[in-house]
């Protein structure tokens, strides 16, 4: 997702401390990270270690890049060098070529780097959770069930399984700690890594819209703050109490567009929220088992 206010503005010293619960939280500037992983003691050990011998490492390679993390994206993962940026600009490609950088899957690419040092030989199944978006490893026959901030008559949890293709879960929309040129209070999407569901959530968050509502409050990005990645274009500051009809049409326009990411193997399935109505589709539509706990 496009952070909001700017990404990169703070270059203090990565912090890591084990939490009361076990599990290792990670902070370094806007990157606040919750981590867990489980399997053999000694291999679930050595993966903490590289994951914080990692972490640091993360922040100043994406500030090395920013200018070109924060331009639109051209398909090309060889123009950045670093493997989160490489990752954030495969992640953005399938979405393209409609207006698109890599910002849009930073916070996804970040947890699945600090999941690939995680981790081990030896881990069974593991969860780097970035701020809300989520990318995770489940060794075979392993499963994670996962609490999800939704509203009523929503999944409020959702159990991925080795056997399922999705690996990575992330959340976006307008009230959310992200720019959106759309109207939906949130769009919580799973696809086959972090990075991409991130990315899908930003345009499908992006989708849900009345284009002519002349009550919703637009701004320019840049005129909120000065080096936004998306520059003068406009994006959601606030949404008048829609009809039920107007809500009916905002969250069609982004069920139509999660179904045609869905269609090409670019999501595997989304929630939709706005003003209290919902659309799901895809693995988000499938029943929870409500005796699963959830882990993440």
């Amino acid at each position: 997702m496009t952070a909001r206010p700017d990404p990169f503005p703070n270059r203090q010293g990565a912090q890591m401390a084990r939490l009361a619960d076990g599990r290792l939280h990670l902070h370094h500037g806007p990157i606040d990270i919750i981590a867990k992983a489980w399997g053999d003691p000694a291999a679930v050990a050595r993966g903490e270690a590289a994951a914080a011998a990692r972490f640091p490492e993360i922040l100043p390679e994406l500030c090395a890049e920013l200018p070109l993390l924060r331009a639109e994206a051209t398909g090309d993962a060889a123009s950045v060098k670093g493997p989160v940026a490489r990752r954030m600009a495969r992640a953005v490609t399938p979405f393209r070529p409609a207006f698109i950088t890599p910002m849009a899957a930073v916070a996804g690419a970040v947890a699945e780097e600090v999941l690939s040092a995680l981790v081990q030989p030896g881990v069974t199944r593991a969860y780097v959770n970035n701020g809300g978006d989520i990318a995770l490893f489940l060794g075979p026959g392993e499963s994670l069930t996962c609490a999800l901030a939704t509203r009523q008559g929503a999944p409020d949890r959702l159990a991925l399984h080795a056997r399922d293709a999705g690996r990575g879960i992330a959340t976006s929309g307008w009230r959310g700690r992200s720019w959106s040129f759309g109207i939906a209070d949130a769009v919580t999407v799973i696809a086959r890594t972090a990075a991409m569901a991130d990315a899908a959530a930003t345009m499908i968050a992006n989708a849900v819209d009345l284009p002519d509502h002349p009550g919703i409050d637009r701004q320019p990005a840049h005129s909120l703050q000065a080096d936004s990645d998306l520059g003068p274009r406009m994006v959601t500051v606030g949404v008048p109490v829609l009809s039920a009809g107007q809500r009916a049409a905002a969250l069609d326009r982004g069920l139509a567009c999660a179904e045609g990411f869905r269609a090409r193997g670019a999501v595997e399935g989304a929630a939709l929220f706005l003003q209290g109505d919902l659309r799901v589709t895809g693995a988000m539509a499938l029943p929870m088992d409500r005796n699963e706990r959830a882990h993440v």
